[in-house]
């Protein structure tokens, strides 16, 4: 791969690691607001506990604003170090992925389609990021058949 290459790739996971960033500040805002106005205006709903809602509401906001903190974090080392990230990275870029996707499904319904291209953008950003590192490390193949290379292809000899 190319110098240019270099450069897409760690332009795509910057530019994810900040986007993410974004996404977490907006999200824990918006839950401190919720979690707040519950809290002020007792509301209930079925009959639950004004401050169990609340309390539940701030607790997803800081949970969604620090997973997505360590998809940025994981994004980032991925921009620095210009290598594809590790097992564990991977694991948690693609469950942020799958979610902004079924995420981006509700939000046209719900919010709309600016929040869906949103959500497509952020999911685009995951997903080039996954798929601009590529594995670098030399694998052995397979040996095929006598005098076939290493697709299994036969080559020419010369006598």
């Amino acid at each position: 791969m190319g110098g240019g290459d270099e450069v897409l790739r760690r332009l795509v996971a910057g530019l994810a690691a900040i986007v993410l960033v974004a996404e977490a500040a907006v999200l824990v805002l918006v839950h401190l607001v919720l979690g707040r106005t519950t809290e002020n205006q007792s509301m209930s709903i079925a009959g639950s506990d004004p401050d169990v809602m609340s309390k539940a509401t701030y607790g997803l906001g800081a949970g969604l604003g620090a997973f997505l903190l360590l998809c940025a974090v994981f994004a980032a080392v991925a921009a620095f170090r210009d290598r594809r990230p590790g097992p564990f990275a991977r694991f948690v870029l693609v469950a942020a992925a799958v979610t902004h996707g079924v995420l981006g499904v509700l939000t046209v319904v719900l919010v709309g389609w600016a929040a869906f291209a949103t959500m497509m953008l952020i999911l685009c950003l995951l997903v080039l990021t996954l798929l601009l590192y590529e594995d670098r490390t030399p694998q052995a193949r397979p040996a095929g058949p006598a005098g076939a290379g290493p697709t299994g292809e036969l080559k020419p000899t010369n006598p």
